[in-house]
């Protein structure tokens, strides 16, 4: 009876999880996915990283998942498979998702002004143009797609961050207290008028929609709806005293130098222990933050348990805001929270048309190709990062594919 049982025991393992498997089980050449390796080592000895955590998933497979250098340059700590690392604005496709759910609850539409949930963004202002001596009225309020494709205007340049940062304590209470306060700052432009990212302004105040939509902190939302389903008990805005043990340490990046940042720093220490930052607050690892990415790939299931309908991840990476748009580069389309690649060849990326995903401020990235079925996760915790490992690190992937 008990080697009757061991395939289902087995089946329990794996359901944590994605599966591993060969490369060549899934089109990759296991010779070929070395060239990761060698990029990184390359990034690393041009002093361009001190580490990574690289993993590439095909067609429902784990095939690659390497640790490259080091996490602790100082300490000579090699990096881990399991290093966390802070993700900064991969935080956004995840509160984007959070949204996502609402409104196949039914609890939020996308062209729903944000005054409905936040009252104080109802009548904003927009910030006063060249040689314009006051503000002006927004021409129409706010929306939850503008939010989510940062066309809002919201904390997204000059002269909107200028009053944002005026507010005392903005990033360090709880969203209920904070996010009604940006109802108060002027916009850069009028909304839709032209893309412009907001870095965290946008993504809070999605975070608080959450929180009155759902009524429950975003935090706790997350936790319930996305992460305990997927499996991912490494994610979180708080990690464990465990898991800071594992926390990768962040360098700073300059004229060919890298030094550590001290953990002290503010660029470390944007957010107060209430404050659930949904444009960039999250910390991860590479396999947790995969299970995620595979979800959306799977057209929003994973081991079973759907979380989103295919429509609303076909939704989610749909062409939302075209490359034309102002502010917008060729081939760099934009949706609900994901860049989308409508024309590879324009936007210099080797990834398929279609392919959708972000990156953090300290250069971790990720992507999903429904075309060619692979999810792409790179982590690495330098602030200033050299871009082109992204391209790299993508060029890298798709050369291994060989059927």
């Amino acid at each position: 009876m008990r080697f009757a049982l061991f395939p289902a025991l087995l089946g329990l393992v794996l359901f944590g999880g994605i599966p591993e498997g060969k490369p060549e089980q899934v089109g990759l050449s296991s010779e070929r996915l070395q060239r990761i390796h060698e990029t990184m080592q390359r990034h690393i000895d041009e002093k361009d990283i001190t580490g990574a955590v690289t993993l590439v998933t095909r067609r429902g497979q784990m095939a690659h998942l390497q640790a490259h250098g080091l996490m602790d340059v100082e300490a000579k700590k090699a990096m881990a498979k399991n290093s966390v690392f802070r993700i900064w604005s991969m935080s956004k496709p995840v509160a984007g998702v959070a949204i996502l759910m609402l409104v196949e609850d039914g609890r939020v539409r996308l062209n729903d002004p944000v005054s409905k949930f936040i009252p104080e963004f109802k009548g904003m202002k927009v910030a006063p143009a060249d040689g314009a001596a006051e503000a002006t009225a927004a021409k129409r309020e706010i929306t939850i797609q503008d939010l989510l494709t940062h066309v809002s205007g919201l904390g997204s340049g000059p002269a909107s961050n200028r009053e944002v940062s005026k507010i005392p304590n903005a990033l360090a209470g709880k969203l209920s207290d904070s996010i009604p306060k940006l109802g108060a700052t002027p916009l850069e432009f009028q909304p839709g008028s032209r893309w412009a990212y907001s870095p965290l302004a946008a993504f809070d105040t999605l975070g608080r929609v959450v929180e009155v939509a759902s009524g429950l902190t975003f935090e706790t939302f997350l936790k319930q709806r996305l992460f305990d389903p997927l499996g991912m008990k490494e994610t979180s805005f708080h990690p464990t005293r465990e898991q800071m043990g594992r926390l990768v340490t962040a360098y700073h990046r300059n004229d060919g130098t890298m030094s550590a940042v001290d953990p002290k720093a503010r660029m470390l220490n944007l957010y107060g222990p209430n404050y659930s930052s949904g444009g960039g607050g999250l910390y991860s690892t590479a396999e947790d933050y995969a299970q995620f990415a595979q979800m959306l790939l799977e057209g929003g299931q994973f081991n079973g348990k759907r979380l989103l309908s295919p429509k609303s991840v076909e939704w989610m990476s749909a062409v939302v805001v075209p490359d034309t748009h102002p502010g917008r580069s060729p081939g760099k389309a934009f949706g609900l929270s994901v860049q989308v690649i409508s024309d590879p060849i324009a936007a210099g990326q080797h990834v398929s048309k279609g392919s959708y995903g972000w990156d953090g401020a300290f250069g971790t990235h990720f992507w999903v190709d429904p075309k060619e079925k692979i999810v792409g996760v790179m982590l690495i915790q330098t602030d200033n990062p050299n871009r082109q490992l992204d391209r790299d690190f993508e060029n890298a992937v798709f050369q291994a594919i060989v059927e």
